[in-house]
């Protein structure tokens, strides 16, 4: 199982009253708890006398779970964040365009490392620098000045900038500062701000996150497209 937007720790005190009991059932139940970037992993396992019994242990432990976390579950199945964003786009028949800072075009990479994704994924646009938000996206010059370029109005411009020249009815945008240096104590290394817009909605949120370089840019990626998950499934409860 796969969780996104929980801690570690928060993640296991939440599931431990779950399966604390699952170790002296019928068909005992095994939980380990993995940390990977931007996600949580929850790996069962089970010993039983058929592989029907064990399935049949391990799909009531899953479903007692997902009863826990709701909608912060985002894989029971393997796939990772961008093939479960990309079928909700699929079928819902919804095209996305991205326009990106801090993380250099990593999100629209992660979204076309899916095969199939020239059914949804529209357009992606790398706005590195102030002039190219203002060139290429229509960001105005007096919001940077006012805001600077992390700020949650700036990545609102930059995803209705780059949604609004593509056509789409999705867009993205992120800016943040992924470090080692560009801090200050206002906004410190890991500061992101990503907006995501689908129709008429609009979800705006500046994360702090950790890590080194390599690890800020993934998990502002896997926080924009958690974002984009919950806005697709309508429920906005975890956020």
């Amino acid at each position: 199982m796969k969780i996104a937007g929980r801690t570690e720790s928060d993640v296991d005190a939440r599931a431990e009253p779950v399966y604390r009991h699952w170790r002296d059932q019928a068909v005992p139940i095994s939980t380990t708890i993995l940390a990977a970037p931007g996600q949580i992993e929850l790996h069962l396992s089970s010993r039983a006398a058929t592989r029907a019994d064990a399935d049949r242990a391990l799909d009531a432990a899953v479903e007692a779970l997902v009863g826990e976390f709701g909608t912060a579950v985002f894989s029971v199945d393997e796939r990772q964040m961008e093939e479960v964003v990309g079928d909700l786009l699929r079928t819902r028949g919804l095209h996305v365009a991205v326009a990106e800072s801090c993380t250099g075009g990593l999100l629209a990479s992660r979204l076309t490392d899916v095969p199939g994704s020239s059914a949804y994924v529209e357009r992606g646009v790398v706005c590195y620098s102030n002039h190219a938000k203002v060139e290429l996206l229509g960001v105005p010059e007096d919001v940077l000045a006012a805001h600077g370029a992390v700020s949650e109005p700036v990545a609102r411009l930059m995803a209705e900038g780059v949604r609004s020249r593509a056509g789409a009815r999705v867009g993205i945008g992120i800016t943040g500062i992924a470090g080692p240096g560009g801090g200050s104590p206002e906004k410190p290394v890991g500061t992101v701000a990503v907006a995501v817009l689908v129709d008429d909605e609009a979800s705006v949120r500046t994360f702090t996150l950790f890590g080194d370089r390599t690890q800020v840019k993934f998990r502002a990626t896997q926080a924009a497209l958690n974002m984009l998950r919950l806005m697709l499934t309508k429920r906005h409860d975890v956020l």
